[in-house]
């Protein structure tokens, strides 16, 4: 797919050279100075008529004509280089790669020096360019009838850089994991309840635990009874299809200690339970696993890439249905943990399922914890559709997962936990703790209720209802799941350091 090679970018024969303009001035220099005169000067009237421009995320396509070895050329604009970011790079290639795809090429080189600034070293544009291949060549899975006639895809990427070829080829490797990695939670998200049940989420996982060698253990409903996962079991009552308590196991380190928790709810389809969902709130609830995808595609970046660190991934899986034998408003159940749960809310029930997955990541060891959710439309309410909302107990280990966050490109705010807020969640008068206790500051009594289970080891809860799913299409991906969170987690993995 990707090959560095050190050559003239002018004198290789491809479909498209993708070329960065940053700051275009009256006069080309450099590289560019040298395709202008191959282009007679019509570069430089091109800037001038504002045909060709700099400004941000804008796509120039140019036919050669044969004045070069490649057929086209695509400007791809970069903005004023002094405030040139990653994350902006990355959008860019994003914006020129659908532009590829849309054209049906098959083989692409990119200049890369072409994107490097002061600020962005060669490694970091060579990651941002397959990290945005990966994210930006990805389509939405449909079910309608197709032609035969195969689609054009992108084969060969040549990378064109005067930069050391190894460092290259291994940001080109990270970028690309991270990304396929993304894409592969993006299609669990998307997959429609009846086709990913909890068994298949199950199965999904062990394949997944096969390619990797990792430890793998689902617990059936039979175990969960024995050890007590009363609160999770709650949530199934209603259902046909049997529950799975999916763990997985990463050892990176010689010694099973610090371990990482990653906790991510695989609730496939929530109806809401007798606290039924409205007619349309109730479509696009397949879309409630958005946190174990997100924890699972961690867990393939994780395999692809093995960083020195521990990680125990664990995800409650099930769906919240109704029938006679479902839990309803005012059942007490009693959690793994012991606690009781007034029920006062079936349409709460992530936060039961993650209740008995947090205590059990626990058992496993975990030393830190990090559980990802579509959990509330309250943090919809407050934060919107763009930022994910964070709760914490460790504010050290919640700056690990904020600098995560940052690099990944995938924005978090924190949310208050204060004492009035757990005593809200510990405000039943029959039971240790309820399970919603009133609409107000509602995402952040999701995680409170959470933090009860997470007790004192350092906990950050990632609430992603608002950022699994876009409806719009963008610059790095179609509408439809997003992936979020899956790169955030794999960086903290890579990064993190034990809090002393």
């Amino acid at each position: 797919m990707f090959k560095t090679i050190n050559t003239n970018p002018f004198t290789e024969v491809h479909e498209c050279l993708l070329i960065g303009l940053k700051d275009v001035p009256k006069k080309f220099s450099g590289l560019l100075s040298e395709l202008d005169s191959k282009f007679d000067n019509q570069l430089t009237e091109l800037v001038k008529s504002g045909d060709l421009s700099a400004k941000m995320k804008e796509i120039t396509k140019i036919h050669t004509f044969g004045k070069i070895a490649a057929k086209r050329l695509l400007f791809v604009g970069l903005g004023k280089e002094k405030d040139l970011t990653f994350e902006d790079v990355k959008e860019s290639f994003g914006r020129a790669f659908k532009e590829v795809n849309e054209s049906g090429l098959q083989t692409v080189a990119i200049a890369l020096d072409t994107f490097i600034t002061e600020s962005i070293s060669p490694e970091d544009a060579a990651n941002a360019l397959s990290e945005a291949f990966a994210l930006a060549s990805y389509e939405l899975i449909v079910y309608k009838q197709k032609s035969n006639e195969p689609e054009k895809t992108v084969e060969q990427i040549n990378v064109i850089t005067s930069a050391d070829h190894q460092e290259i080829d291994a940001a080109l490797t990270v970028g690309y994991a991270y990304g396929k990695a993304t894409n592969s939670a993006r299609s669990l998200v998307n997959l429609p309840g009846n086709m990913l049940t909890a068994t298949d989420l199950a199965q999904y996982a062990e394949d997944l635990a096969k390619r990797y060698e990792f430890e793998v253990e689902i617990l059936e409903k039979e175990e969960m009874e024995k050890n007590g996962m009363g609160a999770f079991l709650a949530v199934n009552q209603g259902s046909v299809e049997p529950p799975k308590m999916i763990v997985l196991k990463y050892q990176g380190k010689e010694v099973w200690e610090d371990v990482i928790g990653l906790v991510g709810k695989g609730i496939t389809f929530d109806t809401g339970g007798y606290s039924i969902k409205t007619k349309t709130g109730i479509v696009g609830m397949k879309t409630d696993m958005g946190g174990a995808a997100a924890v699972l595609g961690a867990m393939e970046v994780i395999g692809e890439l093995k960083p020195e660190q521990n990680v125990v991934a664990v995800i409650p899986s099930t769906d919240n249905m109704i029938s006679g034998s479902a839990f309803k408003p005012d059942d007490v159940i009693t959690s793994m943990s012991g606690k009781t749960i007034e029920v006062l809310n079936t349409d709460a029930e992530g936060r039961l399922a993650l209740a008995d997955a947090v205590t059990y990541a626990k058992h496993q060891g975990a030393n830190y914890l990090v559980d990802v959710a579509t959990l509330t439309g309250g943090v919809i309410t407050a934060l919107g559709l763009d930022k994910t909302g964070a709760m914490t107990n460790d504010e050290a280990f919640f700056e690990q997962v904020l600098e995560a966050s940052n690099e990944a490109g995938e924005f978090i705010w924190r949310l208050p936990i204060t004492e009035n807020d757990k005593k809200r969640v510990r405000g039943s008068k029959i039971a240790d703790l309820n399970n919603s206790p009133g609409s107000e500051g509602h995402a952040i009594m999701g995680g409170a209720f959470v933090g009860e289970f997470a007790e004192s080891t350092p906990w950050v809860h990632l609430d992603i209802a608002g950022t699994a799913v876009t409806n719009k299409e963008y610059d790095l991906g179609p509408s439809g799941a997003t992936g979020v969170m899956v790169r955030t987690l794999a960086l903290l993995v890579e990064r993190f350091e034990p809090i002393k």
